[in-house]
């Protein structure tokens, strides 16, 4: 039963107007016309004047974000619900920075967002980082140690059958003497790349026998469970981001934003999980990543809503 001073549901309708005015108004590109329109429209009855005050209380993150709305019963998302799900996201946002601080506290290097880098290591192998990627360097005389703390990292390995170069990321390892294969910290999880020679895949089910990965190769691991199969790939397509692509072949819309990520400030949620399972294609030019949005928003069957350090695609 409703507590007697329990308010009714607004409108559908004028909760979405209303969301729509505050985003607008937020935007800094709103005029002193826009704000009179806004007023007037606002003040044209108690039910406006109450789907703006909901509006505002979920724009700045209060009160009914966390609640299940009206929206889960329609077929078609409301802003509402958009909004809502977009201050999750922004929480989200704030355990990133997180597991960012920690990473800055252990690595030897980073890289910021839309930034790459190239590292010499003491015995000559180079590593070149990808955007928003860290990694920590422990050379001992038998191995040569690195841990890809987040991110994505190339490398290319300076021979030494004494020391192996072992890779750790997210619970696996990627053991090679000389050769040059790209380990990245997926969405869901771990991938090797190899572009030359060989390298061995192991995890905490596979420690005493690794899955063998060759030239052109990748696998895949989550956690410490088995490396998937082997499967072949172009690895010059795979590490276009060295070369500032970014290329996508039928890659599900929620990979894609994931590599996105990387090179644009804020956070990309994509709202629904069949758009996240939206296929893209495309080449892109990692100098224009806003491109890749733009694009998105023209050739799949979606919208998208930009708000400050947020971009929603629902």
């Amino acid at each position: 039963m409703s507590s007697g001073n329990e308010q009714p549901s607004v409108d559908v309708g004028l909760s979405d107007a209303a969301i729509d005015w505050v985003v607008k108004l937020n935007s800094g590109t709103a005029s002193e016309e826009d704000l009179a329109a806004f007023e007037q429209w606002r003040f044209q009855s108690s039910e406006h004047e109450r789907a703006v005050l909901e509006a505002e209380t979920i724009w700045y993150g209060v009160g009914v974000a966390g609640d299940k709305l009206r929206a889960e019963t329609r077929k078609n998302i409301t802003r509402r619900a958009l909004l809502g799900g977009g201050i999750v996201a922004l929480g989200g946002l704030g355990l990133a920075q997180y597991d960012d601080i920690n990473a800055r506290i252990v690595a030897d290097h980073i890289t910021g967002i839309g930034e790459q880098r190239m590292v010499t290591l003491g015995d000559g192998s180079t590593v070149r980082l990808n955007a928003d990627s860290a990694i920590s360097i422990d050379y001992q005389p038998n191995r040569r140690g690195i841990t890809l703390l987040k991110g994505q990292a190339h490398f290319t390995v300076s021979s030494d059958s004494g020391r192996p170069f072992i890779v750790d990321a997210e619970g696996g390892q990627t053991r090679a003497i000389g050769t040059a294969f790209d380990v990245g910290i997926g969405a869901e999880d771990v991938v090797v790349t190899v572009s030359e020679g060989r390298v061995d895949v192991s995890t905490g089910q596979e420690a005493s026998h690794g899955v063998e990965v060759g030239s052109d190769e990748q696998v895949r691991y989550l956690n410490k469970r088995s490396p998937s199969r082997v499967k072949s790939v172009d690895a010059a397509i795979e590490t276009a981001w060295r070369r500032g692509k970014l290329i996508f072949n039928q890659r599900p819309l929620s990979e894609v934003v994931f590599e996105i990520e990387r090179y644009l400030p804020g956070k990309i949620f994509v709202a629904r999980a069949h758009v996240r399972a939206l296929n893209v294609t495309g080449v892109f030019n990692l100098s224009e990543p806003d491109s890749v949005l733009r694009i998105v928003g023209e050739t799949l069957p979606v919208r998208i809503a930009t708000l400050p350090l947020l971009t929603v695609i629902y």
